[in-house]
């Protein structure tokens, strides 16, 4: 089962300038995927106001509706990718998300509101295998993992600009306007990526894999894999909460309005969000020439140097402990993402690439965004948080706790991993 790989040296030369419009319109695209899809979490508070919602109900709105069709649609749109047009295919899944991102202001109930994030997350389940796929095409392999981490910046940018825009706005004019103003401009943007150039496919190299029907199996056999999944899972859980939760934990212990923590959250997510995520990609690049178990031991060193954050975050009343527990949180939040990518392409190896990281990313949403922010919602209705708000840091005791497990998985993974002959 092996992949014949040639570069394409004529393509090596230079790299048009159209090339480099590309990939700001598709990092732009990035940026708004992440926009639409964090932009409630700002909202949370106003949105309960209104509508009355209990904590569940505003965690199943959050994160569940979203990534229902996210995770499922995620395979097959990657293996359309392969198949098709993939400029035509990120334009209309922009355009869906942006259109249901502003539909949302319109919402009048659980279901509407439910039914309109249901589909953001099929249109952004768009973009990824797509826009990753294209800008290979567009620049030499020597250029890759620079571009793509251009591509990958519009994370922090865009859940940045969620919190600054949408607490402004939110603030000033309502919640419902906060949508319509972020949400339909995207649909000038689909319309950009539509009259993008289509590249040809492998113009840089030549690829011929070679798979069978079985090749899923093996993902199931590699035990450091499946302490890799389980590891980042858990960290997801406490690494997403901070974002979904943390600006109506900030509202409710606190006394914050959303314009302040969107001011606060937004500044933090670009200074500390980006350097964060860089860091954790050069870092554990290094540790890796040490032993193959390096980056998954970054991954347990950074859980573990999370939880006393957590503790200084949920249960300190200093406004200067507050600050720097949620920037350090936010970096050690974002590290891992560029480690757990490389270890899942190395593991996998080039004949289940595409697939590991599918069910690496299908994992990771389904513990954060479908069971870890439900839960915390929950906790915090069992536990009254709505009329006694000092209770819900009891409910992000689940953060610090995933954190503890997290650690364990990944640094049994890296162990084991060692064991592996190079």
């Amino acid at each position: 089962m092996a992949v014949n790989l040639t570069v394409n040296t004529d393509t090596e030369a230079k790299t048009p300038a159209y090339a480099w419009y590309a990939l700001g319109l598709l990092a732009t695209a990035n940026l708004l995927n992440y926009l639409d899809r964090s932009l409630i979490y700002i909202l949370f508070t106003p949105i309960k106001k209104e509508m009355s919602f209990t904590d569940f109900q505003l965690g199943l709105l959050g994160t569940t509706s979203f990534v229902i069709f996210f995770t499922v649609l995620g395979v097959p749109f990657g293996r359309l990718a392969d198949r098709s047009s993939r400029k035509n295919i990120i334009a209309v899944g922009l355009a869906v998300w942006s259109l249901f991102s502003g539909l949302t202001g319109f919402a009048n109930g659980f279901w509407s509101l439910f039914l309109c994030r249901v589909m953001v997350g099929v249109g952004e389940a768009t973009l990824g295998p797509a826009a990753l796929s294209l800008i290979s095409d567009y620049f030499p392999p020597q250029r890759r993992a620079s571009v793509q981490s251009i591509y990958a910046s519009g994370i922090t940018v865009g859940a940045g600009l969620a919190f600054f825009l949408g607490g402004w706005i939110g603030f000033k004019y309502g919640w419902r306007t906060a949508f319509y103003f972020i949400g339909f401009p995207g649909l000038l943007f689909a319309v950009l990526v539509y009259f993008l150039k289509e590249q040809k496919r492998g113009r840089t190299e030549i690829t011929t894999p070679k798979y069978t029907s079985e090749d899923w199996k093996l993902l199931f056999k590699l035990k450091p894999l499946r302490y890799h999944y389980a590891g980042y899972a858990f960290f997801a859980v406490a690494a997403n909460s901070l974002s979904i939760w943390g600006p109506t934990f900030f509202t409710r212990v606190h006394g914050y309005n959303i314009a302040t923590i969107g001011i606060v959250a937004g500044l933090t997510s670009v200074a500390f969000g980006i350097p964060g995520t860089l860091f954790g990609g050069f870092l554990s690049d290094r540790l890796r020439r040490a032993g193959r178990g390096g980056r998954m031991r970054l991954g347990a060193i950074a859980a573990l140097l999370a939880i006393p954050f957590w503790i200084v975050l949920l249960f300190s009343y200093s406004v200067p402990l507050l600050l720097v527990a949620q920037a350090i949180l936010l970096a050690l939040s974002l590290i891992w993402i560029a480690p757990s990518m490389a270890d899942t392409h190395e593991m996998t190896g080039p004949h289940l690439r595409g697939l590991g990281a599918g069910v690496f990313l299908c994992v990771v949403m389904i513990a954060a965004y479908g069971i870890g922010s439900p839960l915390i919602g929950k906790l915090n209705d069992v536990f009254g948080a709505a009329t006694n708000p000092g209770v819900m840091r009891y409910g992000f005791l689940v953060s610090p706790f995933s954190c503890i497990v997290a650690a364990f998985f990944l640094w049994r993974g890296s162990k084991v991993l060692e064991k592996i002959n190079e």
